[in-house]
């Protein structure tokens, strides 16, 4: 597997989870309001902002047969054409919001859907791209994009097992091993038990690539247990205000929701730290508070230690307790107090 780097940042085992504001189409047809939305994601922690390249004819044409209703969901009642024609990013705006996003300390890269949005985006020098769920059966499209030599994200959404492993060859074919594996729910918003997270722990062994999470469900518990199960990138849609509306609005993360999404993310890394047996200082220090071998009555010399006048008690200052039953039976050199510890040179015979 091919270290991975989009921007300066490097993606993969040992490094933060590269986690993605997706704009979508919550701009709602202002530049100005895109502009605000970048802004806004840095402040609530994001490492980079995608955008969607396209427009209503480049992915589909204006015909408003069967074919072309969308019958339930969100969207229902509408055609495709009027959707995307709804929901694009203006081709005029990405060299501003690259740049904003530039300014901001962001990674600004874009999801294209033909060629000719990969050649718009590789003009502007896009350090990566991202193929959409319902692009990953698009074989042309993915050997042209991954042909370019950038990192390739790719989300799985609708994909089976074996698109799956077809778009990974196709990349590694096209020269391109920089695959990153997102694993989707293609719902909006997508049930929370459909989130299947272990299938992205497979897919990481099954193709050899760093994976992900491209995530639709409400609230951010998905993005937590993901990178807790080894997630290196987290995408979700991002929105300035959600009472503003909008196509996305519903299963898109407002400012502060982002922030608590990241916060929670960090805080789960910290938690998967580092494989060690080794004890903190803090932890030794505590050790005071474990059992340890102490008399519990007062012994006199040439008696014998018994489970009587011997036992395994808090705190930590005595002999090891796996030393008890070798320890009983044995004589006291000494007068011993009750509540000394034991420290194995009172006890004839016996060696540590």
């Amino acid at each position: 597997m091919k270290e991975i780097e989009i921007g300066q940042k490097k993606i993969g085992d040992g490094y933060a989870s590269f986690i993605i504001a997706e704009l979508s189409a919550n701009h709602n047809g202002s530049l100005e309001h895109a502009i605000k939305t970048v802004r806004a994601a840095k402040r609530a922690g994001a490492d980079a902002f995608k955008l969607q390249t396209y427009t209503a004819d480049t992915i589909t044409i204006n015909c408003s047969n069967k074919h072309f209703q969308i019958k339930e969901g969100l969207w229902k009642g509408k055609t495709l054409h009027e959707l995307y024609g709804e929901a694009y990013t203006p081709w005029e705006w990405h060299e501003e919001l690259f740049k904003v996003a530039k300014e901001e300390g962001l990674i600004c890269f874009s999801s294209p859907f033909d060629r000719t949005a990969v050649d718009f985006l590789e003009d502007l020098n896009t350090p990566a791209y991202k193929i959409a769920s319902f692009e990953i059966q698009d074989i042309p499209l993915i050997q042209y994009t991954a042909a370019k030599g950038k990192p390739m994200i790719l989300s799985t959404g609708i994909a089976s097992k074996d698109d799956i492993q077809l778009a990974v060859d196709t990349c590694r074919i096209a020269g391109n091993d920089q695959i990153i594996l997102l694993k989707c729910t293609s719902s909006y918003p997508a049930p929370i038990e459909l989130a299947n997270l272990r299938t992205m722990v497979d897919m990481k062994k099954r193709f050899d690539v760093e994976v992900g999470l491209s995530d639709h469900t409400l609230g951010y518990i998905v993005p937590i247990v993901a990178t807790s199960l080894g997630s290196k990138v987290i995408e979700k849609h991002f929105i300035l205000d959600k009472t503003a509306g909008g196509i996305d609005s519903s299963f898109s993360l407002d400012p502060h929701e982002f922030s608590l999404m990241v916060k929670s993310v960090r805080e789960a890394e910290k938690t998967l730290g580092e494989i060690t047996y080794e004890l903190s200082e803090k932890v030794e220090k505590n050790k005071q508070f474990a059992r340890s071998l102490f008399a519990v009555e007062d012994i006199k010399r040439g008696a014998l230690f018994t489970t009587k006048n011997i036992r395994s008690i808090r705190p930590g200052n005595g002999l090891h307790p796996k030393y008890l039953n070798e320890i009983v039976g044995k004589v006291t050199l000494k007068n011993i107090e009750k509540g000394t510890p034991l420290d194995g040179r009172e006890i004839k015979g016996f060696e540590i």
